[in-house]
């Protein structure tokens, strides 16, 4: 029976997806990268899943590529493959279409900082650290970390923390934006489930759209952008959750989302 690297977990509409593989500080192997897609995928499938929080066990978050299975297999084909296969867990968590919240405890490094950066709000504890780590191995930049760095903190910071083989701290993230707040590395877990539960009780399939419709603004042109925006209006003000949204408005409550959406 394989290792369990991943516990999953339900709070209510929420699930909670846990890297469990603290003793090599949950590096990205193959296992766990299967099933962290598979967790995803539960995700995505359950209906009742209104939002997810990413968290991990162990006093770091990730510490990227594992290296036993670099050393063995880094010949092109062998990572052509490995890097194809990436592609069918990462991109759905990417565009997950329900809120992603990120715990980072400990350090975050390398693909592990990119894993990070999946999370449409990350929260990080008071001692966490966000480390480059790619250049020191002679590594290009992987898990979608060319792709989401200079979308948060623009190309400029990008290189100089790229190039540098730098960190920032939690304060630093928050700073340039990566973090959407700190808070003491004992209330983390806490902080983190009561935002994952905050943005289960919106109206989560209109925030999946918008993240699928944000995902494109960067190469998308004005009038595009703004037909896609119609299109994904049509979407929404044709569900129950905007009835319920608009209703609780003219009424002065507070709007019932959930049940809305039953």
């Amino acid at each position: 029976m394989a290792d369990t690297l991943i516990r999953m977990e339900r709070e209510g509409p929420v699930m909670i997806i846990r890297l469990s593989s603290p003793e090599n500080r949950n590096s990205l192997t193959v296992a766990l990268r299967e099933q962290l897609g598979a967790a995803v995928d539960q995700a995505a499938t359950e209906q009742s899943v209104r939002s997810v929080l990413l968290a991990a066990d162990g006093p770091s978050f990730c510490s990227g590529g594992d290296f036993q299975m670099l050393k063995a297999g880094t010949d092109p084909w062998t990572t052509h493959r490995r890097f194809r296969n990436m592609s069918r867990w990462l991109v759905p968590l990417t565009l997950l279409e329900k809120p992603v919240v990120v715990a980072v405890n400990g350090h975050a490094v390398g693909g592990g900082m990119g894993l990070a950066m999946t999370g449409d709000v990350v929260i990080a504890g008071a001692s966490a650290k966000f480390v480059s780590g790619f250049f020191r191995l002679g590594a290009v930049p992987d898990i979608a970390m060319m792709y989401h760095l200079p979308r948060l903190i623009g190309m400029a910071q990008t290189k100089n923390f790229l190039f540098s083989g730098g960190s920032f701290s939690a304060q630093r993230a928050a700073e340039l934006g990566l973090v959407a707040k700190v808070v003491p590395d004992s209330e983390l877990f806490a902080a983190s489930l009561a935002e994952a539960k905050r943005l289960a009780e919106g109206p989560a399939p209109v925030m999946g759209l918008t993240k699928s419709l944000l995902a494109r603004s960067f190469e998308t042109s004005l009038t595009d952008m703004l037909a896609f925006e119609g299109l994904g209006q049509a979407l929404a003000m044709s569900g129950s959750e905007f009835q319920e949204g608009l209703n609780a408005a003219i009424e002065r409550r507070p709007a019932n989302f959930i049940d809305a959406a039953k």
